[in-house]
């Protein structure tokens, strides 16, 4: 059965970090990112790395408590995105379910395409993917 989509590419990375200022000023003054998306409530800045994301979330902060924690060796990685084609959700659920893929969760949110709807599932490894459709607009666009 072939999938419901075709592949778009990364949408974005999140790093788990445990000092916000620090990585902004390696990110933004190191590798020329500019800023996007802010959520201080969750400890989590996005910038821009080019037409991606990379979302840097505090650790330390108590909005990222959900966050996957460093683990030693540096691992510090909590999910990658992959950005695909516009999909029907019932599709993407019915495709996932005949792979035996259980879904963790499902969330509309902004990413670098803007505000869209994300299936969060784990590769057989234990990798947490985020499967991002395109930006959804009120309007219908």
């Amino acid at each position: 059965m072939a999938p419901p989509f075709t592949l778009v590419g990364i949408d974005h990375v999140v790093f788990t970090i445990d000092d916000m200022p620090r990585a902004l000023a390696f990110y933004q003054d190191v590798l020329g990112c500019v800023p996007g998306y802010s959520y201080p409530a969750l400890g989590m800045e996005q910038v821009w790395a080019g037409a991606a994301l990379i979302v840097l979330w505090d650790i330390t902060h108590p909005g990222a408590a959900s966050a996957v924690p460093p683990v030693s060796g540096g691992c510090n990685v909590d999910h990658v995105c992959i950005a695909t084609s516009p999909f029907a959700p019932d599709a993407m659920r019915a495709h996932l379910a005949a792979h035996g893929v259980q879904i963790d969760r499902e969330a509309t949110h902004g990413g670098a395409r803007g505000m869209g709807h994300s299936f969060y599932i784990f590769d057989p490894f234990g990798n947490k993917l985020e499967i991002k459709g395109p930006a959804e607009y009120p309007d219908g666009r």
